[in-house]
């Protein structure tokens, strides 16, 4: 199967929709970084700074992907939630809900373009595999020291 055998303006559309969501996400863990205090707040700043820029390299290769298809990158943001509650906890909740909804679409997306474009399918499938990374890091966060079994709010 090549390529011709996606449909083009659904695929971009989802595409679209990763694009918004990891601008999303580039705007939440800068504001987020902004945010945090306490003793611990170099590191927990310095890994969210580095969650927005990844975020941003994101960004860039779907809107990349968009362009390659013959699309237009939206100019649009994925949903933004304003909770005002700043402690440790209620961000890194709020985080891992951002990565499962972002998670999502790149399965969406792999469902899309699955043995019809080797090109679009690694793509997705890359994303996916560092989404379930970050996805872990917040959850191993969010445990209690010691505590081995997976986050569960």
């Amino acid at each position: 199967m090549s390529s011709e055998d996606i449909d083009t303006q659904v695929v971009i559309a989802k595409l679209n929709q990763i694009l918004e969501m990891e601008l999303a996400g580039v705007v939440r863990y800068t504001h987020y970084s902004f945010m945090v205090f306490g003793y611990s707040r170099i590191p927990i700043v310095s890994w969210l700074r580095k969650e927005a820029e990844e975020g941003l390299v994101h960004a860039h290769e779907a809107g990349e992907m968009i362009t390659h298809l013959g699309g237009h990158p939206s100019l649009g943001i994925g949903p933004l939630l304003e909770t005002h509650n700043h402690d440790m906890g209620a961000i890194l909740r709020e985080s891992l809900e951002h990565e499962k909804a972002t998670l999502n679409a790149y399965f969406e997306l792999l469902d899309l373009v699955k043995e019809r474009s080797v090109f679009l399918e690694e793509y997705a499938r890359r994303l996916i595999s560092e989404e379930v990374i970050h996805q872990g890091e917040i959850d191993k966060m969010l445990r209690k020291p010691g505590e081995l079994k997976v986050f569960s709010p």
